[in-house]
Parts: C-alpha cells; sequence; structure tokens
C-alpha cells in the first residue's frame, strides 16, 4: 500500500514538474515572439514605412515624349540639366497611393535645388488622373500614358516604378515598389547636390 501511495506521489510530483517547464517554455515563448516584433531604433523608419531599396544603375534614359494632364507634349530631354525622377504609377495601386504624399513632399522640399518629378500615369482615363492629381495635391508634372510607352521604355511592367535621372540624362537608381521620403533622401539628394 506505501508502495503505491509513493508511485502516485511521484507521478503527481512529475506531471506538477512537467506543468510548471511547460508554462515557463509558453512564457519564453511570448516574450521571445512580443522581442522579435519590436523593430530595434536603427531599424524602426524603415519598419514603419513599406519603401524598398532602390538598385543602382548605369543607362542612358530612353527617349520618351508623352502628353502631360494639361494636353501639352513634353519629353524626358526636356529636362536636361535637372535631377528628375521618373514615377511610374495607377490610380487603382495601393503601393502608387501610398507613396504620392512622399514623392509631393520631396518635390517641394527640392525642387528649388534642381529636381524635378514626372509622374507617368499607366493607363487610366484623364479624368480619374485629374481626380486623382486633385485629391492628393500634387503639384508636380504627370503625364499620361494610354498605352504603356513608358513602361515599355523601361520595361518594368510593375507598378509603381521609378527612375532617378542625373543632369546628364544617366539613370543612376531604379526602383520597384513604395518609396518613402526617407529613402528619397538618402539616394536622391546627394545627385541633387553633385554639380549644383
Amino acid at each position: 500500500m506505501k508502495k503505491n501511495q509513493k508511485y502516485r506521489k511521484q507521478k503527481k510530483n512529475k506531471a506538477l514538474t512537467t506543468a510548471i517547464l511547460g508554462g515557463v517554455f509558453v512564457l519564453f515563448g511570448f516574450v521571445l515572439l512580443a522581442a522579435l516584433q519590436k523593430p530595434s531604433d536603427a531599424s524602426a523608419s524603415n519598419e514603419i514605412s513599406n519603401s524598398v531599396v532602390p538598385v543602382k544603375v548605369d543607362f542612358p534614359a530612353p527617349a520618351l515624349e508623352l502628353e502631360n494632364v494639361s494636353g501639352a507634349a513634353e519629353s524626358l530631354e526636356d529636362f536636361r540639366g535637372q535631377v528628375v525622377l521618373v514615377n511610374n504609377w495607377a490610380t487603382w495601386c495601393p503601393p502608387c497611393k501610398a507613396e504620392m504624399p512622399s514623392l509631393q513632399k520631396y518635390y517641394a522640399a527640392h525642387q528649388a535645388e534642381g529636381f524635378t518629378l514626372v509622374a507617368i500615369n499607366a493607363g487610366d482615363g484623364k479624368p480619374e488622373v485629374d481626380k486623382f492629381v486633385s485629391d492628393y495635391g500634387l503639384t508636380f508634372n504627370v503625364w499620361l500614358d494610354p498605352d504603356g510607352a513608358a513602361l515599355n521604355a523601361f520595361r518594368n511592367g510593375n507598378l509603381p516604378n521609378s527612375y532617378v535621372l542625373d543632369r546628364t540624362g544617366t539613370v543612376r537608381y531604379a526602383w520597384t515598389g513604395e518609396i518613402s521620403y526617407e529613402m528619397l533622401e538618402k539616394y536622391v539628394t546627394p545627385i541633387v547636390h553633385e554639380n549644383n
């Protein structure tokens, strides 16, 4: 009988120890998960935005001429001598919408330094583009591209996509995806300040 009680007591103690250890492991798991989800100070600003890092490239800007929202023909060649960010976008594209305030803010901050922005709409009708420009308060150049000429010229059908042209018309950076203001400052501003 004593042997049986001793066995039950050992079994009960083993079950209690297992339950306590299990609880400790679960608690440790929650602490670890919380620590992994908390961004470090260095990467906090990058994780807040969905911005992608650009790819460094080196090729001449394509010859591209389209009509702007005012009905006038413009070409990339017209902006030679300025640093140009070409942005291909559409009104229905969520990351395109998300990056527009950053693009507008950057343009307003740097246009006096010889920076310009050409936002090329990929396929939307003029009424939709006009409404978008008004709703977002865009003051930079907006071109209409009903046939995808810009997407073909840059050989990139993903939206949004952006290209940084230096003052000589050489494409220096390429982005596919949403751009944050911080990324523009980091990569475009040094080009704006070159030979300025």
